[in-house]
């Protein structure tokens, strides 16, 4: 797996980046909660310390179950009630309380891996209705026309296609599209979104859940 650890301190991170690499893992090492949120579509997986330079751990946890459902461990020197109880109700999927034995946290890593299972394998198309997307070719229609849309378009139609019908949060297509759920100009997603609707020319098909995202609904009134 890609694994992503978060951990300021220097001397655990390399403990911890040498363990999972002689597992047969990959792994990536950020040290700021910021960080994390930029690079986590890069990772199976997530090891998160909550003692962070820029922001608190439970803060970065409660932004990234916002926008990625990857496993999530946390590693904290945190051992009191409250704090395990609140990482595991914000999302985690298992808590350790530092020194962890590497063993263990090996252990872990199989454990929660197992648990969460492998993706199924994406198809190359997807389709809605009358709607028709090739992946591949990065090509849309609509009732066998062309929809002629831009990379941003194309990237969101096909990202709302894909939740079939349920919604999309404004931070996960933020996250998805720019990279950056909380810092990508809310302005930009809106301009898209408004090409996009004209190209599809019936406002019925991307639904405004008000406060919440976008869903797509395949078969308008």
């Amino acid at each position: 797996m890609d694994l992503l650890i978060v951990e300021d301190d220097d001397a655990v991170a390399s403990a911890l980046l040498a363990a999972v690499s002689s597992a047969g893992h990959r792994a990536a090492r950020v040290f700021r909660g910021s960080d994390a949120l930029l690079q986590h579509r890069r990772a199976d997986m997530v090891l998160l310390d909550l003692g962070l330079p820029d922001m608190d751990g439970l803060d970065v946890l409660r932004k990234l179950r916002q926008v990625t459902l990857a496993p999530i461990i946390i590693l904290t020197a945190r051992d009191d009630e409250r704090s395990v109880v609140r990482g595991l109700r914000l999302g985690a999927d298992d808590y350790l309380v530092k020194p962890v034995k590497l063993a263990e946290l090996l252990a872990r890593i199989e454990a929660v891996g197992r648990r969460i299972g492998r993706a199924a394998p994406k198809s190359s198309q997807l389709t809605a209705g009358a709607v028709v997307i090739n992946l591949d070719h990065r090509t849309a229609e609509l009732y066998g026309r062309p929809l002629g849309l831009t990379a941003t378009e194309f990237d969101l139609l096909a990202l709302l296609v894909e939740h079939g019908g349920s919604i999309a949060t404004r931070e996960q297509i933020m996250d998805a599209l720019w990279g950056d759920a909380f810092v990508a100009a809310s302005r930009s997603l809106d301009v898209h979104l408004t090409g996009l609707r004209a190209k599809l020319d019936r406002p019925g098909y991307i639904v405004n859940v008000r406060g919440v995202g976008y869903r797509f609904e395949a078969n308008p009134a």
